[in-house]
């Protein structure tokens, strides 16, 4: 058990999973971010846009709701597909939002990367 916990403490120690570690919880912390700032200010404007309907709303009713005669209520049967619109949405925001700060990045190391060449 000696030389596994060893090579464990070795793996901890790299540069790479701390880095790692780090970006998943800032990544955790962004997507509370991102998620905001669709549910928040996107999705209202959206619904707006589209008479004022709640876009998790959004659904074909495939079957209505009844009640029998005596009284038993049957559900509708519908294919709700608004919440899996929204979850497009935010996907398409988070994966732009990550893209747009790489690049960002990419091009700020590329440039440091040339000031030092210069130096």
């Amino acid at each position: 058990m000696g030389k596994f916990s060893e090579d464990f403490k070795a793996f901890i120690a790299k540069g790479n999973v701390i880095d790692m570690a780090v970006g998943v919880v800032v990544g955790g912390a962004f997507n509370k971010i991102v998620t905001s700032l669709v549910n928040d200010i996107i999705m209202p404007l959206v619904s707006l846009l589209v008479g004022g309907l709640n876009v998790t709303d959004w659904k074909w009713v495939i079957k209505q709701a009844e009640v029998l005669e005596d009284g038993t209520e049957i559900a509708e049967t519908a294919l709700c597909y608004g919440n899996f619109v929204q979850n497009v949405i935010d996907f398409l925001i988070v994966a732009l939002t990550i893209f747009v700060v790489l690049r960002l990045f990419t091009k700020l190391q590329s440039k440091r990367k040339k000031d030092e060449e210069a130096k």
